[in-house]
């Protein structure tokens, strides 16, 4: 129950687990044209250009950033937690002169401050973390495409955690670049880097002065390969992770088959489930409020008598694995457990049993039945 990697569908698993094809296998060209088409679907950006790539998360960030900023250019970065911090450092890398406008722990930069930056000076790039592994946060998505297009700026949703779990409109809402990693509420293995990209975000690569900087990401050299998959041809500059394509098929296959607002509200069902029930084992969790708290993954505080350590190894003696703290400022007064993509009611009620009994096995005195009742309560 960590927020990625998570489970997935035994049809994910088949694929994955078949003899490895060529990358110029008639059928493995119609797998890969067909997630191309499924992603822009997915996205809900039908003019987008697709991007698929071997590689993780970060690569998807540093794609975003190597593709679009020259030295010199301003970005603004919208920090909700470790993920906010780590994409400035990647757009600093790059040459851009950042700027980073965090939060609070536990909240979100109100949109009115955010337009006051965006008054201020000339960005070409904004980003933020659309939910942020390390505080389970999750900001307004369709305000910050909506700043993008008032003030002209080149929008970044890092989707990593928030992807197929979370709602999100990429072209009705004016957002740029959508990236997110296969691990997550795509319900793959880890291993492939996913972002669409908008007509605006292509034109600027296609109008920038200097070269970009990562041979690898540079999507001159991919571009080509996306466009002769869809096109049904073979084509090559690094060989693709067959077997994770072949998986991503199936796993896209499985989130259209799904519906995605039928998947969007059975997010939004289990987080507040699970939410739910922290709160009534008296645990707090870090969003400040639900309107700002995440469904794909819960952040709560652990009781001030019990150590993360102890309270990990009873989890551990109770056979349910989650993720212990990442913020570096409070990593040790937290934990994480992940709710998206192939999340069943049992596996809640397990969990929620799981920490009651941890807790009690901490001294710390909790009523296992009151966590399963408030999961019963809204599952049901």
């Amino acid at each position: 129950m960590i927020p990625g990697p998570v489970e997935c569908e035994p049809n994910v698993l088949h694929a994955m687990g078949e003899p490895p094809k060529s990358h110029t296998a008639p059928d493995f060209i119609k797998s890969f044209g067909h997630c191309l088409n499924m992603m822009k679907e997915a996205w809900m950006c039908p003019s987008g250009q697709p991007f698929l790539v071997a590689g993780t998360g970060t690569l998807a960030m540093e794609m975003a950033a190597a593709n679009i900023i020259e030295e010199g250019d301003r970005a603004l970065v919208i920090s909700t937690g470790y993920f906010g911090k780590r994409f400035a450092g990647i757009l600093e890398r790059h040459g851009a002169e950042v700027t980073v406008l965090e939060a609070p722990v536990g909240d979100v930069v109100g949109t009115a401050d955010i337009e006051v930056e965006l008054k201020q000076r000339n960005y070409k790039l904004m980003t933020f973390t659309h939910v942020d592994t390390s505080t389970a946060v999750m900001v307004d998505a369709a305000s910050m495409g909506e700043l993008g297009r008032k003030h002209n700026v080149i929008t970044v949703l890092d989707g990593v955690c928030s992807v197929a779990g979370e709602e999100i409109r990429q072209e009705e809402w004016g957002i740029d670049i959508v990236l997110t990693a296969s691990q997550k509420a795509i319900g793959v293995p880890p291993g492939l880097a996913l972002l669409v990209a908008s007509p605006k975000a292509m034109e600027a690569r296609e109008i920038r002065k200097t070269p970009v900087r990562s041979y690898y990401a540079d999507w001159n050299n991919w571009l080509p390969i996306m466009e002769a998959y869809a096109a049904g041809n073979p084509a090559y500059f690094g060989t693709p992770a067959v077997n994770l394509v072949m998986a991503l098929e199936a796993g896209l296959k499985h989130i259209l088959e799904e519906g995605l607002s039928t998947r969007f509200d059975r997010h939004k069902k289990t987080g507040k489930a699970f939410r739910e029930a922290m709160k009534a084992l008296g645990l707090k969790l870090i969003p400040k409020n639900e309107s700002i708290a995440a469904n794909t993954l819960s952040a709560p505080f652990l009781p001030g008598d019990v150590s993360l350590p102890e309270f990990m190894q009873a989890m551990g003696d109770a056979e349910v694995i989650i993720a212990g703290g990442l913020l570096p400022e409070i990593k040790t007064r937290y934990f994480r457990v992940g709710h998206m993509g192939s999340v069943a009611h049992t596996d809640l009620m397990n969990t929620v049993r799981g920490i009651a009994r941890a807790l009690n096995q901490c001294a710390h005195k909790a009523n296992e039945d009151d966590g399963v009742l408030a999961i019963d309560q809204i599952m049901k």
